[in-house]
């Protein structure tokens, strides 16, 4: 899956650059590219997980295939529409590849989250590595099940649009439902990401959602690797803590971002309440981490002063 993610990446790239069709602001292969991008990411992730060693490898071996199946799947028809010059997701215009998109994504996508959400309790369920990794495994693990649930936002949009939109190609394309809350899809377009500057988008919070699965396991890695050179991380005890900080941290984030939109406020305008609840988050954060320090400080010149304290009952 990753390898094929990676083709993708490679040919929706010289689309972006070499198509000159627009469609909402942007190119018909920025969804390919960042189907692809996210899937190799993901894929990536996932693999690395469930390479370390674990109870149940043969079971979890056949739901990564349906992992990969499901998501190669989801994404072939993404890029089928992209190269079309047209729509993917909500696509109502009826023709042969909206059909095959609605197919696909009906029975894949959430086969597709039933086999991550297996996947995630079968993880969950064991310690994997010492106590900061199986953290921060558990933790991306959750992140993943809690990013493709916010997915299903879109679905159940609170103000969902519609409307008739204008793809690459120049035909107006009748779309079921919108990813912005009560505005237009095309409504202030950012440039790449696609997201609306202008008010909520229900796209924003399925993203960080996801990502996390890279972040907290990157969060352990480090504090892993800083562990040979930083005393005070050394026991396993206080690198869980810290990780236990930054997934309550992200976890925060990942809500704000998700009620930001749901007010459908954009993520680049946010009102007082926004910077008040941002502000809450910091500061929880800062005194945990504060807090993970001073004891991590104290475990460490405890366990230094054990092999002077036994000198000297030697002597």
């Amino acid at each position: 899956m990753v390898a094929a993610m990676s083709v993708l990446v490679l040919v929706s790239l010289g689309g972006v650059l070499f198509d000159d069709r627009v469609q909402m602001g942007v190119s018909p292969w920025e969804k390919p590219l960042k189907f692809g991008f996210a899937f190799v990411a993901y894929g990536l992730t996932l693999a690395w997980m469930l390479s370390l060693p674990h109870k149940g490898k043969r079971f979890t071996w056949w739901i990564g295939a349906v992992v990969a199946l499901s998501g190669t799947l989801d994404v072939a028809v993404i890029a089928i529409q992209g190269a079309r010059g047209t729509f993917s997701h909500f696509n109502d215009s009826g023709d042969w590849g909206a059909e095959l998109t609605k197919m696909v994504f009906n029975y894949f996508v959430p086969l597709l989250m039933l086999a991550n959400l297996v996947l995630a309790i079968t993880l969950i369920a064991q310690r994997i590595g010492d106590k900061a990794t199986a953290l921060a495994i558990r933790l991306a693990a959750v992140s993943s099940v809690v990013g493709m649930g916010l997915g299903l936002l879109i679905s159940f949009n609170p103000e969902p649009m519609g409307g008739t939109y204008t793809d690459g190609n120049g035909a107006s394309v009748e779309m079921m439902i919108s990813h912005n809350v009560g505005i237009r899809d095309d409504s202030g377009v950012m440039p790449f990401t696609g997201w609306s500057s202008v008010g909520g988008d229900l796209r924003i919070p399925h993203f960080v959602g996801m990502h996390g699965m890279q972040v907290l396991l990157l969060a352990g890695l480090v504090l892993s690797l800083l562990a040979a050179r930083v005393a005070w991380l050394r026991d396993e005890r206080t690198r869980r803590s810290m990780v236990a900080v930054v997934g309550l941290g992200y976890g925060g984030v990942t809500a704000l971002v998700t009620w930001q939109a749901l007010r459908g406020q954009s993520l680049i305008h946010p009102d007082a309440r926004t910077w008040a609840a941002a502000g809450v988050i910091a500061a929880v954060v800062a005194v945990g981490a504060a807090a993970v320090y001073a004891v991590g400080r104290g475990r460490a010149k405890a366990a230094a002063e054990r092999p002077a304290e036994r000198v000297r009952e030697l002597v």
